[in-house]
Order: C-alpha cells, then sequence, then structure tokens
C-alpha cells in the first residue's frame, strides 16, 4: 500500500481599517414584513452579518460608503450613503426572492430526492445553463465539463487514442460509477473511451458525489458517484440543432428534440455524429489526436400516470471507429514499420424504471439496466476482441416519518466479460445486496445522513460498507462532514491496460479485492452573488492493485511490506493510495 500526501493551502487576507474618526452604518435587512437573518452587508469591503432582528452594524471610515447586501435565496441588493460625520447612520433595505428555479434543485443520486440545500451528502451540481456554457466549447463529449468541477481531473490514459478517465479527490477513475437517470447504462466499466462517447446536448443536470459511494451503489463506486440527468420534454416542443467544426479536424452535429405526445406521454430523442481527422500537432510522427467517426442515437420514453405513478424508458447505441498510433508513412526505427492502434466499438444498451406512491406514504421505486458493448482492439501486430455485457435490477421503499426519510432496497449486478483473443482473463461477478438509508432532520441546524450496504459477491466473498453525513448550519454558514467505507472488486481492465491490451499483462497470483475509505470537511460562505467553500478530504485505499511495467505488464496487489518499500523511495510515486488535499472553490450563483 503506497501513501502520498497533497496539501494545498489558501490564505484570504482582509484589510482593517484603523481610520479616526468614523461613521457606524446600522443596515436594515427585511423581506416584505420579514427581517432576514443570516444576510451578509458589506460596506466597503467590511462584512457583518445580520442576526435575529435582520440587522447589523459595521464601523467605517468618513466618505462614500458603498454597501452590497445578499442571501442565498434572494436577489442581491447594493446601495450607497455619503458618511460625513462621526454618528450612526440607518439605512433599510428589502431583498426579493430569486426565481423558483434558482432555489428548488432537487438532487436524485442520493435516493431521497430531496433539495440540494438539504441534502447532508455533499453533492456538486451542473445546471443546465453551466452545461450549454461547455456543450459549446466541446459538443462532443462530457470531458472538459466535468474536468472543470473543483475535485475532479480528467486523466488521459491512452493519448494515441484520447481515451480519459474521471479522478474523483485523486482516486484512480476506474473506481468512480457513471449513471444515466440511475442506471448504469454504460456498465461497470464507464470511464476511459466512454467518456468521450458522451455528448451533453440531451443533459439537463449533472450530480457529483465525491468520496467512497458504495454504501449507495455498491463495488463501482469506490471514488464517487456521476450521475447524469436528462432534459425532461416540455409543455413547448425542444428543436436544438448544434453543428461544431473546429480548426483541428474535429466535426460535431447534434440534434436534440422533445415534445409532450399527450397529457400523460412526452419522449426525446438524441442523435449525434461525430469525426475527427489524424493530427500530430508536435510533429513526432505519432498521433496526437486520433481519427474517429461515431454515431449515436438515444430516445426516451417517460410516462405519468398521476397519483404519485410515473415511469421511463431509454435505448441508445453507440458505433464508432477510432484510429491512433504512427502518422501515415511513419515507420518504428525498432521494426521498421508503422505502428497502427484502433478501435472498434459497438454498445447497446436498455433501461428503464418505474415509481408508484402506496397510501400516500411509501414510494416504491423498480429499475432495471442491459448493456452490451463489443470491443475490438489493434496494437500493432496484436489484434483483441471482447464483449462486456452487464445487467443490473433493484427496487427500493421509501417512506417519509416525521423529520425522518428513509430508504430500503436491494439490488442485483451481474458484470460478465468475455476477451475471445486472450480468454484467461474472462471473468463473471454477480453481486446481490441490500441497502439501507436514514435521513434525520434533528433540528433546523442539524441533520445527518447514515446508509449501510451489504453486498454478497460471487468470487470475493460479503463486504459491508458504511457512509455517515451531517449537514450543520450555524452564523449563515453551512459545513457538510462525511466519512465511509467501500470496496472495489479487482478486474484485469486498468487504465494501464486499456492503452497497452491484455496481451502483455499476467497476474501471478490472485487479485483480492481492494478496500477504501475517504472522509471529507466542508465549508460554505454565501457573500452577495458569491459562494466560497473551503474542502479538506482524504482517502485510502487498502490493497490497491499495482501495474508493474516492463517488457510485460504485471498486475498485483500492494501489500505492507511494499508500502514500506516504495515509500522510502522518493522516486517511485507512480502508486498512491492515500490521499488528502485542501482547496477553495468560488463560484458565483446565478443571477435573475
Amino acid at each position: 500500500m503506497a501513501r502520498s500526501t497533497f496539501v494545498a493551502v489558501i490564505v484570504f487576507g482582509s484589510a482593517l481599517f484603523a481610520q479616526e474618526p468614523g461613521a457606524t452604518i446600522l443596515v436594515e435587512v427585511r423581506a416584505g414584513s420579514q427581517a432576514v437573518a443570516g444576510a451578509a452587508v458589506v460596506a466597503n469591503g467590511i462584512t457583518a452579518s445580520t442576526g435575529a432582528s435582520g440587522s447589523a452594524t459595521v464601523k467605517v471610515p468618513l466618505g462614500k460608503i458603498e454597501i452590497s447586501v445578499g442571501k442565498h435565496g434572494f436577489l442581491p441588493l447594493s446601495t450607497s450613503v455619503v458618511a460625513d460625520e462621526a454618528r450612526e447612520y440607518r439605512i433599510s433595505v428589502e431583498l426579493h426572492k430569486a426565481e423558483a428555479e434558482n432555489q428548488e434543485v432537487t438532487v436524485y443520486a442520493t435516493r431521497t430526492d430531496k433539495r440540494l440545500q438539504d441534502q447532508p451528502t455533499r453533492v456538486e451540481v451542473l445546471s443546465r445553463e453551466e452545461i450549454e456554457e461547455k456543450m459549446l466549447m466541446t459538443p462532443g463529449d462530457i470531458v472538459m465539463m466535468l474536468n472543470e468541477m473543483g475535485g475532479m481531473r480528467v486523466q488521459t490514459t491512452s493519448p494515441s487514442l484520447g481515451a480519459a478517465s474521471v479522478r474523483i479527490q485523486g482516486m484512480r477513475g476506474r473506481y468512480t460509477r457513471f449513471l444515466a437517470d440511475g442506471l448504469p447504462l454504460f456498465g461497470q466499466q464507464g470511464g476511459g473511451l466512454g467518456l468521450l462517447q458522451i455528448p451533453p446536448m440531451d443533459l439537463g443536470q449533472v450530480e457529483v458525489i465525491k468520496g467512497v459511494s458504495s454504501a449507495l451503489y455498491g463495488a463501482g463506486a469506490m471514488g464517487g458517484v456521476v450521475n447524469l440527468i436528462a432534459r425532461r420534454p416540455t409543455e413547448e416542443p425542444i428543436h436544438d440543432v448544434l453543428f461544431n467544426r473546429s480548426t483541428l479536424g474535429g466535426t460535431d452535429a447534434t440534434l436534440f428534440l422533445g415534445s409532450r405526445l399527450s397529457p400523460r406521454w412526452s419522449a426525446s430523442l438524441l442523435g449525434g455524429g461525430h469525426s475527427q481527422s489524424l493530427n500530430d500537432r508536435d510533429d513526432d510522427g505519432w498521433a496526437d489526436l486520433a481519427r474517429y467517426t461515431r454515431g449515436i442515437v438515444r430516445p426516451r420514453v417517460y410516462w405519468d400516470g398521476g397519483s404519485g405513478r410515473t415511469g421511463f424508458f431509454t435505448a441508445g447505441v453507440t458505433y464508432e471507429n477510432r484510429e491512433g498510433g504512427t502518422m501515415p508513412g511513419e515507420v518504428l526505427a525498432a521494426t521498421n514499420s508503422p505502428y497502427e492502434e484502433a478501435l472498434e466499438t459497438r454498445r447497446y444498451d436498455a433501461g428503464g424504471n418505474v415509481q408508484s406512491l402506496i397510501g400516500n406514504r411509501y414510494v416504491v421505486t423498480a429499475r432495471a439496466a442491459a448493456s452490451t458493448q463489443k470491443h475490438r482492439h489493434q496494437f500493432g501486430e496484436i489484434r483483441e476482441r471482447d464483449q462486456h455485457r452487464m445487467l443490473f435490477g433493484e427496487i427500493a421503499v421509501r417512506g417519509t416519518s416525521g423529520r425522518q426519510t428513509w430508504v430500503v432496497g436491494t439490488a442485483v449486478d451481474d458484470d460478465r466479460y468475455q476477451p475471445r483473443d486472450v480468454p484467461r482473463f474472462a471473468y463473471r461477478y454477480t453481486t446481490p445486496g441490500v441497502f439501507v438509508q436514514d435521513d434525520v432532520d434533528i433540528a433546523p441546524w442539524l441533520s445527518i445522513s447514515a446508509s449501510g450496504r451489504v453486498d454478497f459477491h460471487n468470487q470475493f466473498g460479503t463486504f459491508f460498507s458504511p457512509r455517515v453525513s451531517a449537514l450543520l448550519r450555524w452564523a449563515g454558514l453551512t459545513s457538510r462532514v462525511s466519512a465511509g467505507q467501500g470496496f472495489f472488486a479487482p478486474t484485469p481492465l486498468t487504465e494501464e491496460t486499456e492503452a497497452a491490451g491484455l496481451s502483455r499483462l499476467t497476474i501471478p497470483v490472485p487479485l483480492v479485492a481492494e478496500r477504501g475509505s475517504s472522509a471529507s470537511v466542508d465549508l460554505t460562505k454565501s457573500v452577495g452573488p458569491g459562494s466560497y467553500t473551503v474542502t479538506l478530504f482524504g482517502s485510502r485505499v487498502k490493497h490497491p492493485i499495482d501495474v508493474d511495467r516492463g517488457a510485460r505488464y504485471e498486475l498485483t496487489n500492494l501489500s505492507e511490506p511494499t508500502e514500506k518499500r516504495r515509500r522510502r523511495d522518493a522516486g517511485d510515486m507512480a502508486q498512491v493510495a492515500v490521499r488528502g488535499h485542501c482547496f477553495v472553490h468560488l463560484r458565483s450563483l446565478p443571477r435573475v
């Protein structure tokens, strides 16, 4: 087990005025007839917060005083006053509620369907406006959109083919589970090239849970969860068409249609065609941008039966041919021949869910998904063909009692990998499990979420995965504390083997499951139109998979003696299993 710690410290300083004489500014903040507590008042850079009476006092030097008042859920307000005498100046301001769409953001990835601001588990959410901004820059995939979220990094895993994986808080990309409307339509191996095959045109919201989330979604979520929520058809028909052509030879054409078919039925359709020409930017004879052609079709059907009964169904087809390696006419000095890397992908998936309200107290949800993905890899003269199949089913019951919202359910994953040319790496993992979650609003300033899951893996045994989160509010600050444990069932499919293939891989001894744990603490303060968040997090992986790269690739679990040896070797930091970090996230709140 290897260890490494990364710490970034950001210190904010503020100038303190000590001029004499000065004036006292008393700001009274109201919304209609109600006093507004916890509003941030900024007078010439000096900040104060309103108390229960809705008033705040700030002492400032004489002169013109610029005053701004802000609170989450209200439109920001600015005013000014000229203080020419050393006395008290009383100012009354009235805040107005922001539009409801800026206040009500429902999160689905935590299963309780609660508002974002009421979730004890920290969930990062990208709205449609932010998605559209990134879509105009990279309409063919979601890489840039995820790469610009705090605590996330998109890492290139296969330079010649352009594959990438998403690392959440430093954890390897294979630990991240990707969902589409809560369904694992991309299989267990959702990262890698799959990221480059998901256009953002039909996305309405993106939800990210950081840290070990096996208590929520099982083995594939040891690093976190990314839930891609589709746009729902509206009363007005949607006809969106986007065409993009880049200077580097990339072309994207996407179409999204959405409409209501009847009072109870609606549907949407995503279609896309994408291509890229082979490109060598640094003239070294190797392709920096792979050549590809890709086609995607995904229809969705929605049903609203009234009385809490809803349904959703989707299916998707993805065809892609991707080529990289040496440029035409270039040869390798060692072999005096070109080196071709290529990948053909054929993916078919389908899934859906139904939800029903029973007795006005319980919500029963059933989900199911199936996907099959065929690959044909080419690594020089080596050809590797494989098929990856995934079946998923889940039934859950949600109820509310007083201040509690609980969820109980059972799920099963069946993950099958069949490599035709290297059959020794075939596997089939069947993992039934049961889970429970309980969210409790203990007080207006404290909410707690506790969840646990037991998985019965057919190859690696039984695993218990707990997670506890707490939401605290005080003095205009919001803090979330979270800790959890989980596991990951090892496979021969890693970031390294995706780039080099399985023909060169050996596994000298049977692998054991990786066990992970993580904890995080964050503190958020909203001041006017800005939201400032400081986050501390750490994660630890026991028995992490190590890939020893040589003439052949060797896959093993790191052990304690190996950890100590590697820790002494300052030059070998490739395998990181313990991570920590501190970052400050600055984000502007939406304006109306």
